[in-house]
């Protein structure tokens, strides 16, 4: 990764999130615009780009497009469409990785699907177990990984146990000296129950910053583009009440419409050189 084309402001140690500003090359935020605007995505995910904001999250992360990337826990594959194309372009890699294999079902679908687009996407387990693929140690410029700290923390896949730490740690290894870990997640306030992480869905920015630490990363940096100042938090339902998941159905839906989805932290890491 070439670190000095991003420009980076570092941000106060406090718990609190604080805006840093990060400016990508124009070249750069060209090429991610291009992608997050291929033809190869699928409409219902373009127009979750409004509350996402993949254009800016990516620049703020300083993904470039001849990095290594990891994406934990791709899911449908909302930013596997625009990553994809965007690390072909530049001779970039990308890894896609899941709880091995059933994780990466709609991963290998998508390559069955597009294969010219999304063939070339390597899979991997996560968290790697011995026996399973894994991301080798010590490759990757840059890990991402999308609203999932809060299912590692609630035990999701692991019969309710918390293993936050683990995941953590292996991020840590598979990153080169230098590299980023870009966090997005759904924000639990500071000063709520912290019982709450383990039923809601949102997690405190000091739970993830104390996990990132404690596995060695040093915190770089935190963007409020995500940030959902109409999201209080505060569901009977956890966030599934909101956009997209909508757990009510059609009772309030107008209202939970209205407010979009969840209020987000965007957090930047750095493993030491």
């Amino acid at each position: 990764m070439r670190q000095s084309l991003v420009a980076i402001a570092f941000a106060t140690t406090a718990v609190a999130v604080t805006s840093v500003a990060v400016g990508a090359p124009s070249f750069q935020r060209h090429e991610l615009h291009a992608a997050a605007s291929a033809e190869t995505r699928t409409p219902a995910n373009k127009a979750r780009d409004r509350y996402r904001h993949p254009v800016e999250t990516l620049s703020f992360f300083g993904v470039e497009p001849d990095d290594t990337v990891v994406e934990i826990w791709p899911g449908g594959g909302w930013y596997t469409e625009i990553l994809a194309p965007y690390l072909a372009g530049g001779n970039g890699t990308l890894w896609a990785a899941a709880p091995w294999p059933n994780g990466l079902n709609r991963i290998r679908a998508m390559q069955e699907r597009a294969p010219e687009t999304y063939g070339a996407v390597r899979l991997a387990a996560f968290p790697a177990a011995e026996g399973t693929p894994a991301v080798p140690e010590g490759t990757a410029d840059v890990v991402l990984t999308f609203r999932n700290v809060h299912n590692w923390r609630m035990g999701y896949q692991r019969d309710g146990q918390d293993y936050a730490a683990e995941a953590f740690s292996q991020m840590y290894a598979m990153l080169k000296p230098g590299g980023t870990l870009g966090v997005v997640d759904h924000r639990l306030p500071e000063d709520a129950s912290a019982e709450r992480e383990t039923s809601s869905g949102y997690i405190k920015v000091s739970t993830v910053r104390r996990l990132a630490e404690e596995a060695g990363f040093e915190f770089v940096g935190a963007s409020e583009v995500n940030a959902n100042p109409q999201d209080s938090a505060d569901w009977e339902a956890g966030v599934w009440t909101l956009p997209p998941s909508l757990r009510h159905g059609e009772t309030d839906r107008a209202r939970y419409e209205a407010i979009g989805e969840s209020d987000r932290m965007t957090l930047r890491f750095r493993k030491p050189a």
